[in-house]
């Protein structure tokens, strides 16, 4: 039982997005959302009650290194390359009044 998006439900998500749309996307959009509620009924008739929900197709794990204490660098080594140093600090132009 596949729902059919109708161009007045295209017009009106439009409106409230606030996207102008002429009458053949309204038609276009209608037709192409249709199709994707019918892929979508094709896939609830699928059995997965054997498959375990996952959040993506593939396994990942983190590739990030554990967190390690370090030294910090000293305000000379931060600021050696800076163009322009006011003190201690990175000088940068104002971007506020």
């Amino acid at each position: 039982m596949s729902a059919k998006i109708a161009p007045d439900q295209v017009r009106q998500v439009a409106r409230l997005s606030r996207i102008k749309l002429s009458p053949s996307e309204v038609e276009r959009f209608a037709g192409q959302l249709s199709a994707i509620l019918a892929y979508v009924d094709q896939l609830n008739e699928l059995d997965t009650d054997a498959v375990e929900p996952t959040t993506h197709p593939l396994r990942f794990s983190n590739v990030f290194r554990p967190d390690q204490v370090q030294s910090s660098l000293s305000s000379e080594q931060a600021l050696a390359n800076a163009p322009q140093t006011h003190g201690n600090f990175f000088a940068v132009p104002k971007v506020l009044e």
